[in-house]
Order: C-alpha cells, then sequence, then structure tokens
C-alpha cells in the first residue's frame, strides 16, 4: 500500500531560464522544419551564455536542395525566441548575441533504422525506456506539486510581459511543498521563489510583496496557512540572470518537463527531436495512456512505461503500474493498451498527429497538464481513449 500521508517537492524553471531558453531555441527550430516538410528529421541542440549562442546537431529532408535554404533561417528563429522571452540585457540581447549556426545533414546509418523500406516498417529512432503517468491530484490529472509550480511561473511571466509587473525580469525558479493527507495534496508547507528583477534597490522583502499576490491567485484556497514557510529571493539581489547568469543547454530539465519527481522518468530529453525520436514521441504516447486509464476510472493513479529498440518497430515491452490503486489488474490493462493503440512509432505519430510545428509551446511550463489545442498542440492531452480502454478490459 502507497505512503498515504507525507510531504512532496517539486520545483519548476521559468521560460527565461538559461536551460529553457535554450529548449525553446531547439524546438522552434524544430518547428520550423516540420511547417515546411511534415515528416522531416531534427535533432537540435543548443547551447547559450554571455552574448553567446551555438545551435548544433543533424537535419533531414527528403528534398535536400532545400536544405541549406532553410538552415539559412536558424539564426533569425533564435533571435525571435529570446526577443519574445524577453532578453534585452547588455550581456545577453536578443539583437547583439553572437549566433553559430552548426547543424547538419542527418546521418545514413541513422536514417536507415528509421526509414520505412522493402518489408521493413518504420523504426523507432533509438533505443531507450520512457515512462508516462497520471494520478488525480488535480483535474488535469498531474501531480500537485509541479502543476502548481509550473502555474506560478506562468502567471509571473504573463504579468511581466503584460507591463502589469515591469521590474520582473525572464529568469525565475519556483518549488512547491505539499502535504498529503491520506493520499490527497491538502496544504503547502513551503514555498521558494527566486526571480530576476530589474532594480538592484529591490530587497527580496520587496519582490515578496510583488509575487506573494499571484501566488496566493494560483494555489487552491486554504492551502497557504500562517504556518507556510516563505522564501523568495532568499540569497538577495538577483538582476544578473538568463544565459549571462549560468550557461544553458537544450535537455537539462527533464524532470521539470515531465512529473516534478513524482513518476519514474526514462532519461532522454524531449526537446529539438523530431517524432521519430522515441524518447519524445513515447513519452507523450505513455502519458496519453496513462491519463486515460485514470480517466477511464481503471485506476486513481498510473505509471506506464514503453521500451524501444533502434529500427524495431514495434515496442519491446509495456508495463503498468497502479500503485495499488487499480480497479482492474495491470495486467488487463497492459492488453488493453495493446490492442487499444498502435504503439509504432508510425502509429504514434498518426494517433496524436505530431507531424506538425506544434512543440515551441512545450518548451516550458512542462509538456504535460496542459489543455489541448485546435492545431493538435498537446494532443496526447486528450481523454478519448478512455472508452475503448475500458471496452477492452
Amino acid at each position: 500500500m502507497p505512503r498515504q500521508n507525507y510531504v512532496f517537492t517539486s520545483e519548476s524553471v521559468s521560460e527565461g531560464h538559461p536551460d529553457k531558453v535554450c529548449d525553446r531555441i531547439s524546438d522552434a527550430v524544430l518547428d520550423a522544419f516540420l511547417g515546411q516538410q511534415p515528416e522531416a528529421r531534427v535533432a537540435c541542440e543548443t547551447f547559450a551564455t554571455t552574448n553567446r549562442v551555438v545551435i548544433g546537431g543533424e537535419v533531414g529532408l527528403t528534398d535536400k536542395g532545400k536544405l541549406d535554404e532553410y538552415l539559412d533561417r536558424v539564426e533569425d528563429i533564435a533571435r525571435d525566441c529570446i526577443r519574445d522571452i524577453g532578453y534585452e540585457q547588455e550581456k545577453f540581447h536578443w539583437k547583439t548575441c553572437e549566433i553559430t549556426n552548426l547543424l547538419h545533414p542527418q546521418s545514413a546509418h541513422i536514417a536507415q533504422g528509421v526509414d520505412a523500406t522493402g518489408n521493413k516498417d518504420e523504426g523507432a529512432g533509438d533505443q531507450g525506456i520512457m515512462f508516462g503517468y497520471a494520478v488525480e491530484d488535480t483535474p488535469e490529472l498531474m501531480p500537485a506539486p509541479i502543476h502548481y509550480a509550473h502555474q506560478v511561473l506562468r502567471r509571473l511571466a504573463e504579468v511581466r510581459k503584460s507591463g502589469q509587473e515591469p521590474t520582473l525580469g525572464p529568469d525565475a525558479k519556483s518549488q512547491i511543498s505539499l502535504r498529503y493527507e491520506n493520499g490527497k495534496p491538502v496544504e503547502v508547507t513551503s514555498i521558494v521563489l527566486s526571480t530576476q528583477h530589474r532594480d538592484e534597490s529591490q530587497s527580496s522583502d520587496d519582490i515578496r510583496d510583488i509575487v506573494e499576490p499571484y501566488i496566493r491567485e494560483i494555489l487552491p484556497e486554504g492551502w497557504i496557512t500562517e504556518a507556510t514557510d516563505w522564501h523568495v529571493n532568499p540569497t538577495g539581489i538577483f538582476v544578473i540572470g538568463g544565459p549571462d547568469g549560468d550557461a544553458g543547454l537544450t535537455g537539462r530539465k527533464i524532470i521539470v518537463d515531465t512529473y516534478g519527481g513524482a513518476a519514474p522518468h526514462g532519461g532522454g530529453a524531449f526537446s529539438g527531436k523530431d517524432p521519430t525520436k522515441v524518447d519524445r514521441s513515447a513519452a507523450y504516447a505513455a502519458r496519453y495512456l496513462a491519463k486515460n486509464v485514470v480517466a477511464a476510472g481503471m485506476a486513481k493513479r498510473c505509471s506506464i512505461q514503453l521500451s524501444y529498440a533502434i529500427g524495431v518497430a514495434q515496442p519491446l515491452s509495456i508495463y503498468a503500474d497502479t500503485y495499488g490503486t487499480g480497479e482492474v489488474h495491470e495486467e488487463q490493462i497492459e492488453k488493453a493498451i495493446r490492442t487499444a493503440m498502435d504503439l509504432t512509432p508510425r502509429g504514434i505519430r498518426t494517433h496524436l498527429e505530431l507531424n506538425r510545428p506544434i512543440y515551441a509551446r512545450t518548451a516550458a511550463y512542462g509538456h504535460f497538464g496542459r489543455a489541448p489545442e485546435p492545431d493538435g498542440g498537446f494532443s496526447w492531452e486528450k481523454t478519448d481513449l478512455a472508452e475503448t480502454l475500458k471496452r477492452a478490459v
């Protein structure tokens, strides 16, 4: 029986965090290629530091004659991302930072494993294990600590960009600790918020006065109490931020991107990877399946593991864990999953319509727990498979 009474903590980082600047650029490059050719292959990595952004990796197009044309757009894409995030600092400015583009064609040896040829089905773009998770903590079926840590930073970004709070800067981190009672979140035991600001005369108390109303607006009523421990900009001044304060790299925030440590993670990052890479697409499929299991009432909490081999179409294994909350046995869930969804890389991409330019929006505030969007964004958050799963058990 899983523990029912405990305190659990998750953190989030804002779109202006150095690693998230890199995730955003990598995913914006991916979107640009998918927007031109839905079957484009992209594995884009970004590094950022003081006044410098370096972009590298592999891209593949069936129309190789257009590759140089698309590569020429990468610098402008990166500058647009930095500008939208809000960086206009002396040592990291969208207009003046140096951008180096080292993207090159995809390895033919990788492509041969993925491509469908003759009697061979399209294979996975890499080996690995991927996890999906869902729990009844929130209406979005996300773990509450990471969900609210994201929401706090999204709200602060909104008021910063609208001009409502002009002294806030783009770089920020949040951390929420929640007390669970009888398996349900009931109280915030501590809040940690560090945000970049523009005025060196502002103290930690000044920043708390700015951010506290928004934090209280986001967290459920009654969860913040007199006993809640607050740490707002605990080190003091935080004016130097973003890549000027700390170097950034694509893919370093995989726990922030997923479930805040409340569930297993296979280890693969998402941003900058096209959906033939099962690190990304199969992790989305596993979340989709776990969420639909919980939405179907088959369990109150569920994780799904999928595993793949490079060049092989079918998953090597499917594993379900309901942590003792299941209304049906895990083996029945695993069998239902096999019949309810084609989990080959092509099947996942088709079912979730992943060959679209929908990825830059995932680069901050979590890949999961977001509302499905009309253009196909966050399609893996739908619960349209729940009835199919119920019928299959």
